[in-house]
């Protein structure tokens, strides 16, 4: 998938009020406020309008539109914890298989090697996992969180919470769950 950088779209993130919506306001509407674009000078314009030809029909595009918009929020919601959706995903999984392998946890989420170890390190810097040797196989790495790791988990949890909560405000409640269990096929 492409990176936001490469993709060169900038949504302005979604203030704060406009995220008491509630489910009844329509999605055309939420589109317009997520579609202006940062300006170099720190306002805020509108697209043109312009017509989206075979994108609009291509799934690939509105799923990534989304992610966007998710991570945008992720960030700006977490921000206090200073942790980003990838480190959240790795402490949620360590947490729930404390002591499993460093490979392990990277094949089930997907990050490759180099990029799950530079992420580790972060993790270790801020004292919030150890990575020991495994007991069964001294090249492998077994992960925990450590009690700091337990207790940023317990903040970021409640923070992902409101996040969540932003996220089924944003798409509605009732789309929200069906996204859920159509999405969770392929995770």
């Amino acid at each position: 998938m492409l990176s936001l950088t490469t993709i060169g779209v900038k949504l302005a993130v979604v203030k704060k009020d406009s995220r008491k919506q509630t489910e009844t306001t329509s999605m055309k509407r939420q589109k317009s406020a997520a579609a202006r674009v940062k300006t170099r000078d720190g306002g805020e314009m509108a697209p043109e309008s312009l017509a989206l030809g075979e994108l609009d029909h291509r799934l690939g595009y509105f799923l990534r539109r989304l992610q966007i918009w998710v991570f945008q929020d992720f960030i700006q919601t977490l921000g206090p914890m200073k942790v980003r959706p990838a480190q959240y995903s790795v402490l949620l999984v360590i947490e729930a298989n404390p002591g499993r392998s460093q490979a392990a946890i990277g094949l089930m989420l997907g990050i490759e090697r180099a990029r799950l170890a530079r992420l580790l390190h972060e993790l270790e810097r801020r004292q919030w996992v150890t990575r020991r040797g495994a007991r069964s196989d001294g090249r492998s790495h077994a992960l925990n969180l450590t009690a700091r790791g337990e207790t940023a988990l317990a903040k970021i949890k409640r923070l992902a919470e409101q996040h969540e909560s932003h996220l089924a405000a944003y798409v509605g409640v009732k789309r929200h769950r069906q996204l859920m269990d159509l999405l969770r096929d392929f995770g």
